[in-house]
């Protein structure tokens, strides 16, 4: 049986985290926090209380960015400066690897563009930010805002953020996949 950790905030916990378990099928165990893991830093907090539930896992897959690039304060700035996400986003992806070496960092889904707080202009360039520092630690990259980006108003919610119920099952399938081909 291979453990399988999911990690991430609520496009995990609300969409594809739930569907996961049944796209893996027989032969894995799937953990996942009943919290919303918010933004990179707090996940980086958790990894304490979630430390024995990750120990042993075969592999980690986590997504953060969209509560570290939204911008809800007047001064106009990310919630996390992009620097600091940067910092951060291999700050956990190493501490990761000391707990798992097989470690997938989802980018982050796209928004409509109808959304006041998060851009897919800051998306992509998070998303970039995190894939430059983590890549080269050897964490794969599994791209999950392509394929939503493809048809946002099918597959992102009227809260111009959240994952549809097909959205959902699509991600849920790369989640998957992305874990199976982890171990060849």
């Amino acid at each position: 049986m291979k453990k399988v950790v999911l990690l991430g905030d609520s496009i995990r916990l609300m969409g594809y985290g739930s569907y996961v378990p049944g796209f893996l099928g027989d032969g894995y165990e799937v953990w996942q926090p009943e919290d919303n893991c918010r933004f990179t830093s707090y996940t980086l907090r958790m990894l304490f209380e979630y430390h024995d539930f990750i120990k042993d896992a075969d592999v980690i897959h986590f997504n953060a960015g969209h509560w570290d690039l939204c911008r809800i304060h007047s001064d106009g700035g990310t919630f996390t400066p992009i620097d600091i996400y940067k910092r951060e986003i291999e700050r956990l992806g190493k501490l990761l690897l000391e707990l798992c070496p097989n470690v997938i960092f989802s980018l982050t889904t796209p928004v409509r563009p109808e959304n006041v707080y998060n851009s897919n202009e800051d998306i992509h360039a998070f998303n970039d930010a995190a894939a430059s520092v983590l890549a080269p630690l050897g964490i794969k990259i599994n791209d999950l805002n392509t394929p939503v980006a493809k048809d946002i108003y099918r597959y992102i919610l009227e809260d111009n953020i959240h994952l549809t119920e097909e959205a959902s099952k699509m991600c849920a399938s790369l989640v998957a996949d992305a874990i199976k081909k982890s171990f060849e």
